[in-house]
């Protein structure tokens, strides 16, 4: 009767965990314990659905066709031998690897997130930090309506879609880190240890010395995209972390397959409604945080998305460190009135620190005083139009990142400039050779700056720097028995390079050339479908722009003279070298255009269609 028993009790766990999925094999006998003296009726059938659950749970484990396939949940606490049993049993479900029959089996019961709740002094704290005293509920809407998703549009698929103001500078900056692993990593996905430091220093060199990435974004797959959109999260997560720990904020108590209609009535307008709803896990492990945030990729989907990510970013870097990172702690880090994202928030996903300022480092003001900027190194940069306003200055951490990628601010919106190939990083080659000679140069001016030096000192700046002059022509320098700068740096001009000479034989004289991208998140109406039949409707889509980019030298071979001029009245060559900008009738003018100068200065830019929007 016994054995009858049991074998009704696990055909029911198999019902509601697969739907009536046949049983591979029979069940061993285990034995129960007996029931504690004086247990309710309502903890008996707890216990039961519990045993129940464990049951289903460790067959259907049993019944996989690769063990492999499922991720275990990193270790839970030490807790009494009964206890740790059961838990054992019932936790693989909200942790395993999205699969067709595991999924089918998750929609079936309802998932417990796991995880802390916030004390309510701390998720008082939190919201303050974030929005304030007295927050609009304008600005809670964008708050609270904006996921993390991809543009379902064939062009832009690789994009992160934006329908509310404010929340662009967290979706910005993780669409930045997506690029990077979509177009860079793209081999590697699989891979749940991908975001390491320590690995992604060992594919780096192969990447930025022979590789550029495609532009066919049609053909990016969905788990592709899913995953390279969780190793950028599990990345900005344990940057914040210090590179130690993460923290995932979660909605505890709701159904995977449910989330939307779970959220339809969640109110979340005060730091007692994140309080009672949240669940913060903490890990150590890249692994055991990328499989949670895979098996849970649809709840940052959702419409709570951006803010749960600004929340775990926040709780990964702690409170306290986020406190001291800023120059002025009283301000929101959503600005009033509109919400947007403060650089703050922008600066602790770049680089791991909410710091105020673009610049690198700190600056002095004396006095004790000083204003924090980027600490070190980003792995994506950031530019902004500011800085060509002279409004602020940004350092060259940002401005020349690991990897060809930037987030791109506006005075009011952030997007995100990008190249296939890291090469658009490398600097320019004969200006590089023509530094090296001013400063050979510079070595043997003994006339205190007044740009000429002895014919030994020539002889050793050609030693200096490889230059091999005909002998007609180095008699001719060499004739007035003093070398002055301008008429030696006109004889370069004129020397081929293979010689050590400035001449480039393919014509382009340094010109640098190269592709870019820029992707506007924000949707905006296009029309879709044939106009020629009338069938075209307006859809919603981001942009994204593609520019041809040439950036000249310094000088050219017409403009030296201009160089030699504007030196000797400037008394600094530096000066007047960026003063040189001569207009170029192939250039197109867009606000962008000057975000890119500041990274390329003199730079060309001409595209095909809409002008290129920051805004």
């Amino acid at each position: 009767m016994g054995d009858r028993d049991e074998e009704e009790e696990l055909q029911m766990a198999l019902r509601m965990s697969l739907h009536g999925s046949p049983p591979a094999q029979p069940e061993p006998k285990r034995s129960k314990p007996p029931s504690p003296a004086g247990e309710s009726p309502d903890a008996v059938a707890r216990r039961k659905q519990r045993e129940l659950m464990a049951a289903a749970a460790e067959k259907r484990l049993r019944s996989l066709p690769s063990p492999a396939a499922v991720v275990l949940p990193p270790p839970p606490p030490t807790v009494a031998p009964e206890a740790a049993k059961e838990d054992a049993k019932v936790e693989p479900e909200p942790t395993a690897v999205p699969m067709e029959d595991v999924k089918e089996a998750e929609m079936a019961v309802e998932v417990e997130v796991e995880g802390e709740e916030l004390p309510p002094d701390v998720a008082e704290k939190l919201w303050v930090m974030v929005f304030g005293i007295g927050v609009s509920k304008a600005v809670l809407a964008q708050w609270t309506n904006q996921g993390i998703r991809f543009s379902s549009d064939a062009e832009t698929t690789m994009g992160l879609v934006q329908h509310e103001g404010g929340p662009c500078g967290v979706l910005a900056t993780v669409q930045a880190y997506v690029l990077k692993y979509l177009l860079f990593f793209s081999d590697n996905l699989g891979n749940p240890e991908v975001s390491d430091p320590s690995y992604a220093s060992g594919q780096r060199r192969f990447y930025q010395s022979s590789f550029a990435a495609r532009d066919d974004f049609s053909s990016l797959t969905e788990d592709g995209k899913t995953r390279a959109l969780v190793h950028a999260m599990v990345e900005i997560l344990f940057l914040c972390g210090a590179g130690k720990k993460a923290a995932v904020a979660l909605i505890g108590g709701v159904n995977r397959g449910e989330i939307d209609a779970a959220l339809e009535g969640l109110s979340v307008e005060s730091a007692m409604d994140i309080q009672k709803v949240l669940r913060i896990s903490t890990f150590t492990s890249r692994k055991d945080a990328f499989h949670l945030l895979l098996a849970n990729i649809r709840l940052f989907e959702s419409r709570l998305g951006a803010m749960l990510f600004l929340i775990s970013s926040l709780l990964s870097r702690g409170l306290e460190c986020i406190q001291a990172d800023r120059d002025d702690p009283s301000q929101p880090l959503v600005t009033a009135p509109f919400g947007h994202a403060s650089q703050e928030i922008v600066n602790l996903l770049l680089c791991g620190e909410a710091v105020p300022n673009v610049f690198d480092g700190k600056m002095d003001l004396g006095g004790g005083m000083s204003l924090k900027g980027i600490p070190n190194n980003v792995e994506v940069g950031f530019l902004t139009l500011l800085e060509s306003l002279n409004l602020c200055k940004v350092g060259q951490y940002l401005k020349c990142p690991k990897w060809p990628i930037w987030v791109v601010g506006s005075e009011s919106h952030y997007t995100v400039l990008f190249a296939l190939n890291p090469n658009v990083q490398e600097e320019n080659e004969l200006e590089e050779r023509e530094s090296k000679i001013r400063r050979a140069f510079d070595a043997q001016d003994q006339s205190g700056g007044g740009g000429f030096i002895s014919v030994e000192g020539f002889q050793q700046v050609l030693r200096d720097t490889d230059i091999n002059f005909p002998s007609d022509k180095l008699e001719d320098l060499c004739n007035p028995g003093i070398i002055v700068w301008s008429e030696f740096w006109q004889a370069l001009l004129q020397l081929d390079k293979r010689s050590g000479g400035m001449k480039d034989p393919t014509g382009l004289m340094g010109k640098k050339q190269f592709t870019i991208y820029h992707f506007n998140g924000i949707a905006k109406s296009v029309l879709n479908g044939n106009a020629n039949i009338g069938g075209s409707t307006p859809i919603q889509r981001p942009r994204i722009c593609k520019l041809n980019v040439s950036v000249p030298p310094r000088w050219t071979q017409d403009e030296y003279l201009a160089d030699v001029v504007s030196s000797s009245t400037s008394g600094s060559k530096d000066d007047s070298v960026l003063s040189l900008a001569p207009p170029f009738q192939t250039c197109q003018h867009a606000p962008l255009v000057d975000c890119i100068r500041t990274r390329w200065p003199r730079a060309v830019c001409s595209w095909v269609g809409d002008v290129p929007s920051i805004v």
